[in-house]
């Protein structure tokens, strides 16, 4: 079963290339040229991915990402123009798993692609650890079920909140570079950028913060990456 994509920008040349790349790859493929079409077509045909440009009519794709999020966890890739930095902090910031920027190698995208639907559907294949990860603050993460607790709450974590979380408390102690964790999260080597990691570790603080005094565990490295205190440092 092939995977469905939503591709949405408004500039056709853009959408064509795209569409033939991913049908090429043997992905289904959706188009919205507006931000409006996109949210429709996102709640109606339930895409696996979507490739959000930022700059569309409209509803742009910074309010299409904020809006999706507030009930979908589809994975988001965003396209964005090189000098726009900020949107891409923010899109990060609001939940996005990745962004790419114009113009782009449709090597490198379709690669991200994978990486990111290989974190959705891991492959049956490889072998799933399991128990629960004990950390500060009565912070408990269950493998399995992939959930995460502190006390009696359970904390509502994005893929990529809860994948950081799981290699942080593998690592207690241990610093992790941000390139690694971009390897062990994101599933590829992201050279160059690391503000995915970045945007992620605090949206994961916020989360712990507003429970405990778990998110103060989760500390940076200046100039290298993160870490979490081991129980012996708390």
């Amino acid at each position: 079963m092939s995977h469905r994509i939503l591709v949405v920008d408004d500039e056709p040349a853009v959408t064509d290339l795209l569409a033939y790349n991913l049908r090429k790859a043997h992905y289904d493929v959706l188009i919205a040229a507006d931000g409006h079409t996109a949210l429709r077509l996102a709640r109606e045909s339930t895409p696996d991915l979507i490739l959000l440009d930022l700059m569309i009519p409209e509803v742009d794709g910074l309010d299409v990402c904020r809006e999706l999020r507030k009930t979908s966890g589809v994975p988001i890739i965003m396209i964005t123009a090189r000098g726009e930095e900020i949107d891409r902090v923010i899109g990060l910031e609001l939940g996005a798993d990745d962004y790419v920027c114009k113009p782009f190698s449709v090597r490198e995208l379709l690669a991200r692609i994978k990486a990111v639907l290989r974190r959705v559907q891991p492959d049956d294949t490889e072998a799933q650890s399991t128990g629960i990860l004990h950390g500060p603050g009565e912070l408990g993460l269950d493998i399995e079920r992939r959930e995460v607790t502190i006390g009696e709450a359970t904390l509502d974590l994005t893929r990529l909140e809860f994948d950081l979380l799981h290699y942080l408390l593998l690592n207690a102690g241990r610093v992790l570079t941000r390139e690694r964790l971009l390897e062990l999260v994101w599933g590829y080597d992201f050279a160059g950028d690391t503000r995915a990691v970045d945007s992620t570790v605090k949206r994961l603080r916020a989360k712990l913060r507003a429970h405990s005094s778990a998110a103060d565990a989760v500390e940076a490295v200046r100039g290298v990456g993160y870490r979490l205190k081991a129980d012996t440092e708390q």
